[in-house]
């Protein structure tokens, strides 16, 4: 599987400190850094609209970029972003440096498929999502987009595992100690009622049976 590498443009940033990163946010652009590979961390600031943009549309944190930093080219993966609280403007990017053959460790969505044919969910079950991302070791040039769950099949009650989702070549969970759930198949909330009074009639039925059986017992025999 090849990754799509976009294409960024930067600008060096030569102060650094909290009154520089406002003074370049007031000219429309982001303060970013690009550290990791064994190389010293550079300073830079990202158009403002296009970085935007970037991180809006989704999956950025799984997107490699070439960043042209004034004529300096460097392959990266974004790996933080902060937002304003109150604005959710974009406030500063992270970005790691990648080298070939390097295993990063990413936050992969999973993308949930065949909905139609699970006999849970016709019969009107729920689909309880316990993982809406699943974070794996990867190779840097082979960063998966998402992860295609299959629920076909599921019946209610049943659970999806990490072992039952294909995973790309030399990818592997960070959990490696147990086949962690990953969705599950609900009852919707009228079967659990009906199911609930059953157990309960089942169980006052087993009481009232046993409290019987001894009044039976110690009953006088008739002569």
């Amino acid at each position: 599987m090849s990754t799509t590498v976009k294409q960024l443009e930067a600008a060096k940033r030569v102060q650094g400190g909290k009154g520089a990163a406002r003074a370049i946010r007031r000219l429309s652009r982001i303060p970013a850094v690009i550290y990791g590979g064994g190389e010293a961390p550079v300073s830079i600031s990202l158009d403002q609209k296009i970085a935007t943009q970037l991180i809006f549309a989704g999956h950025f944190l799984t997107t490699q970029f070439e960043i042209d930093v004034e004529g300096e080219k460097s392959r990266v993966l974004p790996r933080d972003y902060q937002l304003d609280p109150v604005t959710d403007r974009v406030m500063h990017v992270d970005f790691l440096r990648l080298r070939q053959g390097q295993q990063i460790r990413v936050e992969v969505p999973v993308h949930f498929m065949n909905n139609e044919a699970s006999p849970g969910l016709k019969r009107g079950g729920t689909m309880n999502i316990v993982r809406h991302t699943v974070e794996l070791f990867v190779p840097a040039d082979n960063i998966p987009a998402a992860l295609d769950a299959d629920l076909t099949g599921l019946e209610i009650g049943d659970s999806l595992h990490i072992s039952a989702i294909k995973l790309p070549e030399n990818c592997r969970p960070v959990i490696a100690d147990r086949d962690f759930t990953v969705a599950t198949i609900v009852a919707p909330s009228g079967l659990k009622d009906a199911a609930a009074d059953d157990a309960a009639a089942a169980a006052a039925g087993a009481a009232a049976a046993a409290a019987a059986a001894p009044a039976a017992k110690a009953a006088p025999a008739k002569k």
